[in-house]
Formats: C-alpha cells, sequence, structure tokens
C-alpha cells in the first residue's frame, strides 16, 4: 500500500503535474470565480515556470549535480574503491532496472526504457572487459507481467553475455528493496553498481546502508558537456523538460529515503 501511494503522490509533484495544477487552478480563479487578478497571476506563473523547467541552463543545473557526482568508468581494468583494486572476490556485476513494458511483438530492446538498455549495454561492456565477472541483472514485475530482469537477461545474451554468466533478481519494486534482495544473494563483498548516472547517488547510498560496498559505474549521462553552444540551449525542448523530471524524482527520492532512515 505504502508503495502505491508514494507512486501516486509523486506523481502531482513532478514538473509537468505542477505546472499544469498552477495553470489549472489559475483558470478557474479566471473564469469560474470573482478573483480574476489571482487568475491571471497563477497562469503567469504557470507559464513562467513550465518555460523556466524547459530549459536547459535550468536542468543542468538539477541533473549535473547528481551526475557528475561519481565518474564514469573509463578504463575497467583501473577499476578500485578506497584506493582498494577490484580482487579475485570482486566478479559481480550488478545493473539495475530502469523501467519496462513487455511486448510479445517487440524485440527484448525495444521492451525496456531508454535508461535501462543503457544499463545493460553498459554492464555487458564491463563484463566484457573483467574476465571471470559475472552480470546480476536486478528488476521485478511491478507494473507488468513479466520481470525486467528476464527481458533484461535476454538483451544481454543479444550482445554476447553468456547464459552461464547472467544471475536474475527478479522481486523487487525499487531501488530499496533491490538493495535489500542483493545484499542476501551476493553478501557483503565488493561489487560493481550500474546505475543511471543522475540515479547512482540514492542507489549507493541505499545499498552502503545495508552494508554492501558497491564500485559505482554510472551510465546514461543526460546532462552532457557540449563542446560548442547551439541555439537548441536558449529554446524550451521537452527532452529537457524530461531531464528536470528525472532530477526530481530522484531529489525526491533521496528526501523519501532520508525520512525513513534507509540512507
Amino acid at each position: 500500500m505504502m508503495f502505491l501511494l508514494k507512486k501516486i503522490v509523486s506523481q502531482f509533484l513532478y514538473p509537468m503535474s505542477l505546472c499544469l495544477e498552477i495553470l489549472l487552478l489559475g483558470l478557474v480563479f479566471l473564469w469560474g470565480a470573482k478573483r480574476p487578478r489571482l487568475g491571471r497571476n497563477l497562469v503567469t506563473l504557470g507559464t513562467a515556470l513550465l518555460f523556466l523547467l524547459s530549459v536547459s541552463f535550468f536542468s543542468s543545473g538539477l541533473l549535473t549535480p547528481l551526475e557528475r557526482r561519481y565518474p564514469a568508468v573509463l578504463h575497467p581494468e583501473k577499476i578500485s574503491w578506497e584506493g582498494r583494486s577490484l580482487d579475485s572476490s570482486s566478479r559481480w556485476i550488478v545493473v539495475l532496472g530502469g523501467g519496462h513494458a513487455s511486448d510479445p511483438a517487440l524485440p527484448p530492446n525495444s521492451q525496456i526504457s531508454g535508461a535501462a538498455l543503457s544499463r545493460v549495454v553498459e554492464g555487458v561492456r564491463l563484463y566484457k572487459a573483467l574476465p571471470g565477472s559475472r552480470l546480476l541483472l536486478s528488476g521485478g514485475k511491478v507494473f507488468d507481467t513479466v520481470p525486467e530482469a528476464e527481458v533484461m537477461a535476454r538483451i544481454a545474451v543479444l550482445l554476447g553475455a553468456s547464459p552461464q554468466d547472467i544471475c536474475l533478481e527478479a522481486d523487487s519494486r525499487d531501488t530499496a528493496e533491490e538493495a535489500e534482495i542483493i545484499a542476501k544473494m551476493i553478501g557483503r563483498g565488493q561489487f560493481i553498481l550500474v546505475t543511471s548516472a543522475a540515479h547512482m547517488p540514492r542507489a549507493l547510498a541505499l545499498f552502503e546502508k545495508c552494508g554492501l560496498r558497491p564500485i559505482p559505474a554510472p551510465t546514461d549521462y543526460l546532462g552532457r558537456q557540449p563542446q560548442r553552444v547551439s541555439p537548441d540551449a536558449f529554446f524550451p525542448r521537452v527532452k529537457f523538460l524530461n531531464q528536470v523530471e528525472i532530477a526530481v524524482h530522484e531529489y525526491l527520492g533521496l528526501a523519501w529515503a532520508w525520512l525513513r532512515g534507509s540512507i
């Protein structure tokens, strides 16, 4: 029940929902009540907020602190954690799910979100670069009939991973549950944790709270640093609004985890 309530309440706090709530409230006062001035102010506020949340400088300001907290793994053979090199017992590469919608009419790579696909690709890249490693793909059914981990596994095999080197965690519904279940599956040794760069701070905090020692391997960077200024940066775009929503989702997740004592 708490899981479902969390999902519903958070929808009202996302950028698009928040802007529409302000705009609709403004229209109510503008046309259905005797307070047109308040209505105009709310419509102006909602419009300005929607514009602000849809331009790159604002989305970058929210997303970059999350995405750049941990560096990308450019040289897997040099991976270390707090000065300790990756030892022979650190064979697990844990890849967290990022959303899916199973559809038998589509190939596996079209059944998961772009974020989840990026995570699987990164996991397989590290797997191929580190001989003797194994993949642990994580993701339950949530609101689907097929666990996300199963779809991820099919993609990993298509990318060249051996089925014998793949293990599934198919019961979790969110990151907190992933951390708790994976802690029971692989113990307390070091392992590589693959998830989206924006999601990494929250995921790492939740896993460490469970006594685990993850080595961060972020991927799925959205706030890339352009080498040249483009006119695109000065106009509102849906992709920038989406980046703000992802950032807000992570900040809300961090706040919720902190309030519950999970981090």
